[in-house]
C-alpha cells in the first residue's frame, strides 16, 4: 500500500493537460523500467503508452485502460504533495487511475497468467479526446484486446464500494462553442449597431427551450452554457460575443436532434439580429455502455468478494471517452468509491487513498479469473 501512495503522490504533483503529458509519460516509463523486462513489451503513442504483458499460454488479450491527463484547475487542497504545475491539477482522479493501473501491471509482470494483458495509458481524456484516435492507432490495432476494463473514482461512495450497472453508465457528451459577430458602436447610439450581448442573451434563453420543448420529457438532455464573453467596455456596444457550453444526452439519437435544433435556432439569431454565427462542437464523447454479459459476470464476481460492497447505480450525465473503446470492444467501466466531500473537477478534491488498494485487489482477482478461466 505504501508504494501505491508514493506513486499516487508523485503523479499528483505533475498534472499535465491533454497531449502535453510529457513528464507523466516519463514517470510511467521510469517506473515500468524497474520491472522484469522479459515479461512485457512497450509501445509509445504520442504522450501515451501501451504495455503488453505476455501470457503463459494465451488464447486472448485482456485490456485495462487508464487515463493520464489533468485539468486546468488551480489546486486548493493544501496538501504537502499539491500540484507543482501552476493552474493544473489532478482534480478528476487520474492520478488514482494511473496508480491502480501500475499496481495491476506490477502484479501481473511478477505473477503471469495464461492470457496476454494490454495496459493502455491514454492521454487527453479531459480533452480534446485521446481514446478514439488511440483506438484507431496502428499500435492498438496490432495489439487489439478481446475485452477491456476501466474504472473511475466516485467521491460520493464510501471506500470499499464498487458501483456499476449494465448498459448505459455515462452519457453522450459534446462541447459547444458559438461565436457571434454583429456591429459594434457607441452605447448612446444602439440603433446604429447590432448588439451581440443582446443576441447572446437571447440565444442562451432559446437554447433552453430545446430541453423543455424539443426533447421527450421521458428522455434526459442537458444543455449548459457555462461561459459568456462579449464586449470591451461598459460604454461600447459589443460587436462580438462567444458562448461556451456542453451538451449531454442519454442516446446518440438525442445528441443528433439537439444539434439540429441548435443549428436551426442559431440561424434564427443570425436573421433576427443581422449577424454572423459560427458553431464549433469541439470534443465529442460517445456514451459509456457496459456490455451486459460481461457486466453480469463481473457483478456476480464482486458479490462473492469480501471487503467490498456492490451498488447497482443509475446512469450519470458525466462523460468519458472510454465509451469509444467500449463501442468497439466488449467490456465495462465501474465507479470506485473514494469517500470525499468534494466532487469531481473540484479544486479541493482529495480522494481517500485506501481505495487504491481495494481496486488493485479486486481487479487483480477478477483479471486472474478472466485470464485463466473466463471466456470472451
Amino acid at each position: 500500500m505504501n508504494s501505491l501512495i508514493k506513486i499516487r503522490r508523485d503523479l499528483h504533483q505533475i498534472p499535465e493537460l491533454g497531449f502535453q503529458e510529457f513528464k507523466t509519460q516519463r514517470y510511467l516509463l521510469d517506473y515500468i523500467q524497474t520491472l522484469p523486462q522479459d515479461r512485457f513489451s512497450v509501445k509509445k503513442w504520442k504522450t501515451g503508452l501501451f504495455v503488453k504483458v505476455h501470457g503463459l499460454n494465451p488464447s486472448k488479450t485482456i485490456g485495462y485502460r487508464t487515463d493520464i491527463d489533468g485539468l486546468p484547475i488551480t489546486e486548493e487542497t493544501g496538501l504537502p504533495f499539491s500540484s507543482v504545475h501552476q493552474a493544473k491539477m489532478h482534480a478528476c482522479g487520474h492520478d488514482f487511475h494511473m496508480t491502480i493501473a501500475l499496481g495491476l501491471l506490477t502484479h501481473f509482470v511478477h505473477n503471469p497468467i495464461a492470457d496476454d494483458l494490454l495496459f493502455i495509458f491514454q492521454p487527453a481524456e479531459e480533452g480534446p479526446g485521446g481514446a478514439e484516435p488511440m483506438l484507431q492507432s496502428t499500435e492498438m490495432q496490432e495489439w487489439m484486446p478481446d475485452m477491456i476494463f476501466a474504472l473511475h473514482i466516485a467521491p460520493e461512495y464510501p471506500v470499499g464500494t464498487i458501483a456499476i450497472k449494465e448498459g448505459l453508465l455515462f452519457a453522450n457528451t459534446s462541447e459547444l462553442f458559438i461565436e457571434l459577430k454583429g456591429k459594434g458602436g457607441h452605447a448612446a447610439l444602439p440603433h446604429q449597431t447590432n448588439d451581440m450581448v443582446i443576441a447572446a442573451c437571447t440565444l442562451v434563453n432559446q437554447l433552453q427551450t430545446i430541453v423543455s420543448r424539443n426533447v421527450n420529457p421521458l428522455d434526459s438532455v442537458v444543455i449548459t452554457i457555462g461561459k459568456i464573453t462579449g464586449g470591451t467596455a461598459q460604454n461600447i456596444i459589443a460587436e462580438k460575443a462567444r458562448l461556451e457550453g456542453t451538451i449531454r444526452t442519454l442516446t446518440p439519437e438525442a445528441m443528433i436532434k439537439v444539434k439540429q435544433r441548435i443549428e436551426t435556432i442559431v440561424k434564427g439569431i443570425e436573421t433576427g439580429f443581422e449577424c454572423e454565427a459560427k458553431i464549433d462542437y469541439g470534443s465529442m464523447y460517445y456514451q459509456v455502455y457496459n456490455h451486459e454479459s460481461i457486466t453480469k459476470e463481473f457483478m456476480h464476481f464482486i458479490r462473492q468478494q469480501s471487503g467490498v460492497t456492490l451498488v447497482e447505480c443509475k446512469e450519470a450525465m458525466t462523460g468519458e471517452d472510454f465509451g469509444y473503446m467500449l463501442k468497439e470492444i466488449p467490456g465495462l467501466m465501474f465507479w470506485l468509491g473514494v469517500d470525499t466531500p468534494f466532487g469531481l473537477h473540484h479544486a479541493k478534491l482529495n480522494p481517500n487513498e485506501a481505495a487504491m488498494e481495494v481496486a488493485v485487489r479486486i481487479m487483480t482477482d477478477y483479471i486472474t479469473f478472466k485470464g485463466n478461466h473466463g471466456q470472451v
